[in-house]
């Protein structure tokens, strides 16, 4: 059965582990203790601050305590679902200010548009939210990506490392298992997927092997037609 669907997954994928680690980590830490300050009261905002006490175990935390709390977080590269809400809504600042810029590889942005225009539904899944995800793409270096997707996922799918968050993402779409392939860099995430029933193709820019499944160094080598 042909590939119809083709989900992605972004850090060290489609984009440079190192624009996530050397820009947008650093930017979110410097801005956003001022951003909770200045919006805490905003609803949005408050919902998150809201759940960090709760996954923190620390109910009576007071806006400070709760700035300290989510830059332990980013030192440890939490994947907290609250904080990647938050992370996002510092980025969009970033972004539209034009102080950030989306960074996707040249062989990716050729590929999602050969792939887009071939008649395949394209979608994302990536530990960082919905809207870090949307804002790579819409402001990224080759201008807004975001016309060539059909939706975007996030770990409120469930974690990447396990088979039921593939379960749920494919039933969210509508594809059929063995219609979707799935491209990472992260072995464990294609065992997981692949669990689940999904085609693999892992991306191993450096060189190497992902055991297990195909592995290519680029998008360049990456032909749906042939899983």
């Amino acid at each position: 059965m042909s590939i119809k669907v083709i989900l992605t997954d972004i850090e060290g994928t489609t984009s440079a582990v190192s624009f996530v680690f050397d820009v947008l980590f650093p930017y979110a830490a410097e801005h956003l203790p001022d951003f909770v300050r200045q919006n805490a009261a905003r609803t949005d905002v408050a919902e998150q601050l809201d759940a960090v006490r709760r996954d923190s175990g620390e109910p009576q935390a007071d806006v400070e305590r709760v700035i300290a709390i989510l830059l332990g977080w980013i030192a440890e590269d939490r994947k907290a679902t609250p904080l990647k809400a938050l992370q996002g809504m510092v980025w969009e600042q970033g972004y539209q200010a034009g102080q950030l810029k989306g960074h996707v590889y040249p062989d990716a942005v050729e590929a999602l548009k050969r792939w887009h225009q071939a008649g395949h539904q394209l979608f994302v899944y990536s530990s960082g939210s919905i809207q870090a995800q949307k804002l790579i793409f819409g402001c990224s270096e080759a201008g807004d990506l975001t016309p060539l997707f059909d939706g975007y996922f996030d770990t409120t799918s469930g974690p990447k490392r396990e088979e039921q968050s593939y379960r749920n993402i494919q039933q969210a779409i509508g594809a059929r298992p063995e219609q979707i392939l799935f491209l990472s860099d992260i072995v464990q995430e294609l065992d997981a997927a692949q669990a689940a029933g999904l085609k693999t193709c892992g991306l191993a820019r450096d060189g190497g092997e992902l055991e297990g499944h195909v592995t290519v160094d680029s998008f360049t080598g990456i032909e749906p037609e042939a899983f």
